[in-house]
This record gives C-alpha cells, sequence and structure tokens, in this order.
C-alpha cells in the first residue's frame, strides 16, 4: 500500500461476527419481529465474545423495513441483550447496505475515540412487514380518534369503497422512479449483454457453492445456532439454499418482472428472508490487551450514488476502482471478493463493467479497465442468491464472511462491495491479521 492512513486515527479490527441462519421469509421466523431476532444476535454475539456488555461503547444496527413499535430496535435490542442502560444504541437506514453503514458508522466512533469498542450488524424480518393503505384511507383514519359516535365514523367513511379499506403489501420498487428493482435488473443485464443462460449458470454456481460451504461446515462458523418460539426447535443452517436446483429448472421459470422477454426470473434473484448479524468491532490495541486474536482490518471504506433510473444496481463498478486506487492497489492485489447478489445479472454486469475499457473510459474517466475478475475470487461460499438477503443484515453477512474466507484461504486483502436502492453502493477493503 502507498498511501499513508494514518490520518484517519486509530485502526479498527473485527473480532469476530455472527448470523442467525436466513430463513425465507413466511417459513421458519413467521412468528418473530426484527426486536426478536436482534436481541437473539446481539446477545449470542456477546455470550461468543465474552465481552463484558459494559465496555460496548455504543450499538448500531441497520433495518429497512420498520416496526413502528421498536423503531429504533438497535436501542430496544441491545437492552434485551443484556447491554447496560447506559451504552447509546442507534437504528440507521441505508436500503441493501443499511449494516455497511452501521459497521462503518461504529468504525468511526472508535476511530475518532469515543469508543474502544463497539456493536454493529443489522436485521430485516420481511414476514413482519407492516400493511400499508392508501393515503386517502389513512388521512380518514387518523381523523377517526377523534370521533364521538358511530354516525360521525359513517360520514367520515363515505366516500370509500371495501377495497380502500384493504390492506396493502409494499412493493420493492425506486421512489423516484417508480420502477421495481427487478425491472431495473433486466435493463442492466441487457445493457451489459449478460444473456438468461449467463444468470443461470450464475445462480446454479452460488447455489452450488452454498451448498457446499454447509456441507463442510465453512459456513457454520459465522452462525449462530438459534431456537425459534413455540416449538424451539434449533435452526443450525439457512433454508435458502437449493441443493436440488438445475440448469434445467432454473430455465423453465418464466421471466419475475418484464414479460414475456425479460432474463430475470425467481431463479436467479435473490429470495425475500428473514434474518439478522452482529459483528464485535475494537480499536486494534485495546482488542489485544483484553486478550483478543483480532481477524481482520478495516481498512478503508466509501460509499457512491448514481442515477437511480440508469445505473440503480451499479453501484460497485463505480465504488471498488476508487477503493483501491485510494489504497494504491490493483484487482490482482485482492485475494477474496464478497459482492452483494441483488440478482445474478446484476453481479455479472458489475464484473463486465469492471473489465470494460469503454466503462473505464465513459464512466470512470481513466483510459483502461479496472480488470478482469477472476471468478474463484469471487463468493466462493455462495451468495445473496443463494444465502439470502435480509435487506438490514446483508452487509454484516459480507463482512463476517470474507473475513472466514480470508483465514480459510491464507489471502491478505478482501474487497466487500454491495449495491443498494436510490443508485447507491459500497466498497470496504478488509485485510487479514495473521494468527501468530
Amino acid at each position: 500500500m502507498t498511501e499513508d492512513r494514518r490520518h484517519e486515527g486509530r485502526r479498527v479490527v473485527l473480532v469476530d461476527g455472527v448470523r442467525t441462519p436466513f430463513m425465507r421469509a413466511g417459513t421458519a421466523y413467521l412468528s418473530q419481529t426484527s426486536y426478536d431476532l436482534a436481541r437473539t444476535v446481539l446477545r449470542g454475539l456477546l455470550e461468543r465474545t465474552a465481552i463484558p456488555p459494559e465496555d460496548v461503547g455504543c450499538v448500531v444496527m441497520g433495518t429497512v423495513i420498520q416496526n413502528l413499535r421498536t423503531s429504533n430496535v438497535a436501542r430496544d435490542a441491545a437492552l434485551a441483550a443484556g447491554v447496560p442502560n447506559s451504552v447509546p444504541a442507534h437504528t440507521v437506514t441505508m436500503a441493501c447496505i443499511s449494516s455497511n453503514q452501521a459497521i462503518t458508522s461504529a468504525l468511526e466512533t472508535i476511530r475518532a475515540g469515543k469508543a474502544a469498542a463497539a456493536i454493529a450488524g443489522g436485521v430485516e424480518v420481511m414476514s413482519d412487514t407492516p400493511p400499508q393503505f392508501e393515503k386517502k384511507t389513512r388521512e380518514r383514519l387518523f381523523r377517526a380518534q377523534g370521533l364521538k359516535s358511530p354516525l360521525e365514523l359513517r360520514r367520515l367513511l363515505e366516500g370509500l369503497s371495501p377495497s380502500d379499506l384493504l390492506p396493502r403489501a409494499p412493493t420493492i420498487s425506486e421512489y423516484s422512479t417508480g420502477e421495481l428493482m427487478g425491472e431495473s435488473a433486466d435493463r442492466l443485464a441487457a445493457a451489459f449483454g449478460v444473456s438468461r443462460e449467463e444468470q443461470d449458470e450464475y445462480a446454479l454456481r452460488t447455489h452450488t457453492l452454498a451448498a457446499k460451504a454447509t456441507e463442510s461446515g465453512r459456513l457454520s462458523a459465522e452462525i449462530l445456532p438459534t431456537a425459534v418460539p413455540p416449538d424451539f426447535e434449533l435452526l443450525t443452517q439457512d433454508n435458502t439454499i437449493r441443493r436440488d436446483t438445475s440448469l434445467e429448472k432454473l430455465a423453465a421459470l418464466p421471466p419475475a418482472f418484464i414479460k414475456p422477454f425479460g432474463t430475470v426470473t425467481a431463479g436467479n434473484s435473490s429470495p425475500l428472508t428473514d434474518g439478522a448479524s452482529a459483528t464485535l468491532l475494537m480499536e486494534e490495541e485495546a482488542a489485544r490487551a483484553a486478550g483478543y486474536r483480532p481477524k481482520a482490518r478495516l481498512v478503508d471504506y466509501l460509499y457512491v450514488a448514481q442515477d437511480p433510473g440508469e445505473e440503480l444496481l451499479l453501484g460497485p463498478a463505480y465504488a471498488v476502482p476508487r477503493l483501491l486506487g485510494r489504497n494504491g492497489l490493483a484487482l490482482s492485489d485482492v485475494d477474496v471478493i464478497e459482492i452483494h447478489e441483488a440478482f445474478a445479472g446484476q453481479v455479472l454486469a458489475v464484473l463486465k463493467a469492471l473489465g470494460s475499457d469503454r466503462f473505464a473510459r465513459e464512466r470512470l474517466g481513466r483510459e483502461r479497465r479496472v480488470g478482469e475478475v477472476e471468478m474463484e475470487k469471487v463468493n466462493a461460499w455462495g451468495g445473496s442468491v443463494s444465502l439470502g438477503h435480509p435487506f438490514g443484515a446483508t452487509g454484516a453477512r459480507l463482512v463476517t464472511t470474507a473475513v472466514g474466507r480470508l483465514r480459510e484461504e491464507d489471502g491478505r486483502f478482501a474487497v466487500v462491495t454491495a449495491c443498494a436502492a436510490g443508485g447507491l453502493g459500497h466498497a470496504m477493503l478488509v485485510e487479514r491479521i495473521g494468527e501468530g
């Protein structure tokens, strides 16, 4: 590394990271709320690391779909997990990179000397999505709170049809454009010439790798066995992995968004998922003084933003080159790449962009492409298409998995990167710490 980064303050390390098993929405966590899963993962992290709760300087959690009763789920869950009342906690939201933001917020708190240790992670329970009503219905329901008689209520409801009183599930669409994210993924794949066959092949790859990583026990180190009431069956594996899928089965699925000629399907997209994740971050000297053996340093990070209409999911293609350039690294210097798989087509489009001279000239202002990505470095233990994507929890999973792979594969540098709604993107550079 050629750039002197001492001006950024103290070195921040990852001591450990855990997550609940990720479960397809509407299955094992149907009875749970974000508060429940966040409490579970925070308590599990405290127990695994044995850090005294009073030594935690702050707790930051990411989430996207908020339960109004626990809108600051970080605070409520931290208290329930045994974190003292005196430890501040706050919740952040940044679409699919919410727990990335949680980690970097905690990181900056430590760098600034305001804490020696912090917990950061995220949670999402899409099985507990609050129903929505049209605006005119919400206005009348609000006014109904002050009514004093059934007659007044009847007059207030005049003009509303029965369908106006039916709750509606929210759609995963871009507010500024009205376009569904899957539609954006379809257009992105077409723009970069990513075929349906390539997307299905990538989907098969990620499910196959996730199944192998599960069976070999590589993923078990990051998964917190979780018992869910009322039956308290112990969950130890993700239920999102399609072990029995094949190219034939994937090819038989119809387009999910742009019909009949779209290429994005349920099979090459990340599923709606419930889950929670958490990491323990510390200042490096403080971690060693407390007897920990830190696993990796969180070296650098950045966020980017593009046009949500044309480049909604292309954030990593902008973030990764800037991150590498800031740190004097080339793509070939990176041993592990963990990229969020919103859609198989989105990942492949990003990889094509990084390998494109034209994209480099027209979008990045550089003469040559960033570089060809070696596929064996990418998501070797599966990704969001196979492991699932709880919006608020994925970022911390990416970091934890990247660190696990660095240690397993004896690598030095990992890049974690993700796209997010709003045309946002994120990239982080992680460096393994030797075990000596």
